[in-house]
């Protein structure tokens, strides 16, 4: 078993192992700090000799490793009925705690950051390090983040129902991040979801899969090799990768049968129709349309109709895409883009070039700053000839 072996394997353990420790009377910090221990020590030993019972051994390790702190701990005296006896070694238990893990890092009074943080620590497997590179922080910041989000969770009963949107948000946070750092992200968020979807029979659950892998599926393709955007009609489609993208439509048909649907179906919905379509002239604009009017019949979110009058303007014509457009906020993040590019298919291209400079001002990032700044340029230019 390699190394690398060994570490999908771990993580893939980490929340059952952590649910039983808690079970078991730990409380959620200490048993999170006692796991992480244990895989610490499972990186070192395993590639040694790894054992018949992976999860049996991570237990008894994790175990020993909180009863040690526990013993040292004059505040934690209060336990010691829990620690005269450790359990006789053997198979671990097949009670699967995940579904309440998810719950519990995703809990109501964690801000998000903290609750995408202690997810992929908790549930995820991921290290303080591996977190912090992934975020760009600090080590110490990220482990400050996480020590306040397990003091916060630690006193919350573990046989709660949880709610299942505010898991999904989580973990749409966590694939939004992409790739930074030694942790993909993107396909941590996918695995985790999968993880999810075997745990929950959930339409939602299935429909944020659904668009993980559709969303996924373009990955390659979204960026030149130096880091330029690449808009997704100028995207290479021969490129796309069509496993993820079958995968993702049959999760997602699959779900919608269900009758239940939900943003993240609708979303899903959306990216399938890009998906399916040959060429970016071939794609069905007036499906969208209808998508994102059901879709912002869900939500009611200012983005989602900001969205939406793009494809309107595919659909029937630049101009009425504008007119969508004007029943919007202009303080919209990415507003003045999307009235530049409409702009410009209907022919203004001096309107167009202003809002594209003005876009490129108010960018959350370098690389879209720098797309929308040679779009702009390259209006001027063809104004100039």
């Amino acid at each position: 078993m390699t190394s690398q072996v060994n570490e999908v394997l771990l993580r893939s353990l980490t929340p059952s192992v952590l649910g039983i420790l808690v079970r078991r009377g730990a409380d959620f910090a200490a048993a999170e700090d006692a796991v992480q221990d244990a895989l610490v020590e499972a990186v070192r030993v395993w590639p040694a000799g790894p054992p018949r019972d992976p999860k049996g051994w991570l237990v008894t390790v994790a175990w020993r490793r909180f009863l040690d702190a526990a013993r040292a701990d004059a505040a934690r005296r209060r336990r010691e009925d829990l620690v005269d006896e450790e359990p006789a070694p053997g198979p671990a238990p097949a009670v699967d705690d995940t579904l309440q893990l998810y719950f519990l890092c995703a809990h109501p009074s964690l801000t998000p950051a903290s609750a995408v943080a202690l997810t992929l620590r908790a549930v995820g497997g991921l290290t303080t390090r591996q977190i912090a590179q992934a975020y760009l922080v600090p080590e110490a910041t990220m482990a400050q983040r996480i020590s306040r989000a397990k003091r916060t969770v630690s006193g919350v009963r573990f046989d709660q129902p949880g709610d299942v949107a505010t898991v999904l948000r989580v973990l749409y946070l966590v694939f939004n991040e992409g790739y930074s750092g030694d942790v993909d992200l993107a396909a941590e968020a996918i695995r985790l979801t999968r993880q999810l979807a075997a745990a929950i029979d959930h339409p939602e659950v299935a429909g944020l899969l659904a668009l993980m892998l559709l969303h996924h599926a373009r990955r390659a393709t979204r960026t030149t090799p130096d880091g330029s955007l690449v808009p997704l009609a100028e995207q290479d489609r021969g490129r796309w990768d069509t496993k993820s993208i079958t995968e993702g439509v049959e999760i997602l048909q699959a779900a919608l049968a269900r009758d239940r649907l939900g943003e993240f179906q609708a979303q899903a919905a959306i990216a399938a129709l890009h998906a399916d379509a040959p060429t970016a002239e071939e794609t069905d604009w007036v499906q969208i349309v209808e998508w994102y009017d059901e879709l912002a019949r869900l939500t009611d979110s200012p983005v989602v109709r900001l969205n939406r009058a793009v494809a309107v303007g595919e659909a029937d014509g630049p101009r009425a895409g504008l007119a969508a457009l004007a029943a919007l906020d202009a303080s919209l993040p990415r507003h003045a883009a999307v009235a530049a590019y409409l702009h410009e298919r209907d022919g203004d291209l001096v309107t167009a070039a202003r809002l594209y400079a003005e876009a490129a001002h108010k960018a959350p990032n370098l690389a879209e700053r720098d797309h929308l700044t040679r779009q702009a340029a390259r209006l001027n230019a063809r104004r100039c000839r």
